[in-house]
């Protein structure tokens, strides 16, 4: 019993410790998907579009970086083109990891607007609108609708890796969690506390995936509204 209790103990001190960067952790997913939202849009399009070189770029970009490990892509953005252009760690990892779940994010766009039947497309080209106007104002709000969901659990795994700035400096929940471990020896209580603060976040996040599943359906596109 009176192990227990210590244990609980050496866990709540550990969870205080933790607690005071989690915000951290959801600052840097949440700058990274905001650049991996801007990225996939305009790479998803761009996939789409009409003109052979702009596909060829968008086909490229989304290859080249689903092809690359994150990891390798951070110590690009911090220890490579960081030195070029004097990145701050903080700018760099979100780069990094923002720019990876980018090409990600463009094949969710790009599968969601090639959802949208072509039959609209052209019934709002007979009506004299443009290419550029049909997808502004018919398409890409039937589609956003669509990708809802899948774009929501990229975020998840965004929160899972952004774990991986820690090599390069950011103090973040794994990065506290590594100094913590190192300064008291406690390795298994740690990692431990570290593991369910991730997978309480990514619970929430789940749920909250559920959620918007419910309210974002489409009648004849995945989930119906029930």
């Amino acid at each position: 019993m009176n192990w227990l209790v210590e244990q609980l103990g050496i866990l709540s001190k550990i969870f205080y410790f933790l607690i005071q960067v989690v915000h951290w952790t959801i600052i840097i997913s949440v700058l990274a998907y905001l650049i991996a939202l801007i990225c996939g849009l305009f790479f998803g399009v761009a996939r789409i579009t009409s003109n052979r070189f702009i596909r060829w770029l968008a086909g490229a970009y989304i290859n080249v970086l689903r092809g690359v490990p994150l990891l390798v892509l951070i110590f690009f953005f911090y220890f490579g083109l960081g030195k070029i252009i004097n990145l701050d760690r903080l700018v760099a990892g979100v780069l990094a990891v923002g720019v990876c779940y980018g090409a990600y994010m463009a094949e969710i766009f790009r599968s969601g607007i090639e959802a949208i039947d072509y039959g609209q497309h052209e019934a709002a080209m007979s009506l004299g609108m443009t290419r550029w106007q049909t997808l502004r104002h018919i398409i890409l709000p039937q589609s956003f609708r669509i990708v809802v969901p899948p774009a929501a659990n990229e975020f998840i795994a965004c929160l899972k890796d952004s774990s991986l700035v820690s090599i390069i400096g950011l103090r973040e929940l794994t990065r506290a969690g590594r100094e913590y471990a190192n300064q008291y020896f406690l390795d298994f209580q740690t990692w431990l506390m570290v593991g369910l603060i991730y997978l309480i976040l990514t619970l929430s996040l789940t749920r909250l995936v559920k959620v918007l599943e419910k309210k974002f359906a489409v009648h004849g596109y995945g989930v119906e509204k029930k």
